[in-house]
């Protein structure tokens, strides 16, 4: 599991780069042909790790519910994110990695609940979550590559 915790770290740290250097405009903004915008992909992107791994195991999250509640899966933009907001999240995709790592190494999930995703992908243990989760995360670091990307195209 080293590798894919590697992984994880890796995705979470380049959506830190996308969330630390886009202005704050930008990451509100929907572009043209999105449903949501760079912040949600990014906040989504730690609701939806807690989701997976700690809910579906049985376990408390380890951040906020206000977090999962505004942030997953089915939910629209908040399109009134304050500046401490944005440094928060920062803070947590760091830490919800961390966290993650030392829970696993800990044992913290000798339960889970099976889950099948959108995509088709059966979930039967927290090493297919971990696994799975890192696809996902993927998924949306490219969205808000594509949508930063098309943020710029619009200032033309």
């Amino acid at each position: 599991m080293n590798t894919h915790f590697q992984n994880h770290r890796a995705v979470r740290k380049n959506l830190l780069n996308i969330l630390q250097n886009t202005s704050h405009k930008d990451m509100l903004t929907i572009p043209d042909g999105f449903n949501n915008n760079i912040y949600w992909n990014i906040a989504h992107c730690v609701a939806t790790q807690q989701l997976l791994c700690y809910y579906l195991s049985g376990n408390p999250f380890r951040i906020d519910k206000y977090w999962v509640d505004t942030y997953k899966k089915g939910t629209l933009p908040n399109l009134d994110v304050s500046e401490s907001e944005v440094e928060d999240l920062g803070f947590l995709l760091i830490e919800t990695s961390k966290i993650l790592m030392k829970d696993y190494d800990d044992d913290f999930f000798p339960d889970y609940t099976a889950y099948s995703t959108s995509f088709g992908i059966d979930l039967k243990n927290i090493q297919d979550a971990i696994i799975f989760n890192n696809m996902h995360e993927s998924l949306h670091f490219g969205y808000a590559m594509a949508q930063k990307r098309a943020l710029a195209g619009e200032q033309f």
